[in-house]
């Protein structure tokens, strides 16, 4: 008996090699960069980055859009951080 070739993982549009990883994208955002796929025997596994629980009231994203860090009390909020928060609070609903 003959063992099967690796198998491919099918997600969205796109086939996938086994053990190849991906970050998915998911219209209207787009590739979302905090969340990682993988291909394991033909079945598509995905996990979002753990982060460390930021011990703020008011965290920043900059330095790492996917994790959450505490910043001055005096800095002001970017437009760049104000689009991110946007879109993490849209995609979590």
């Amino acid at each position: 008996m003959q063992a099967d070739g690796p198998r491919a993982c099918r997600f969205g549009r796109r086939w996938y090699l086994n053990n190849e990883s991906w970050h998915p994208s998911v219209p209207p955002f787009g590739e979302m960069k905090c969340i990682l796929c993988w291909c394991v025997s033909g079945e598509t596994h995905c996990q979002r980055q753990e982060c460390p629980p930021a011990a703020c009231a008011s965290p920043a994203t900059r330095d790492n859009p996917c994790c959450a860090k505490c910043r001055a009390p005096d800095a002001p909020l970017d437009a760049q951080e104000k689009v991110h928060d946007a879109r993490a609070e849209a995609w979590s609903h």
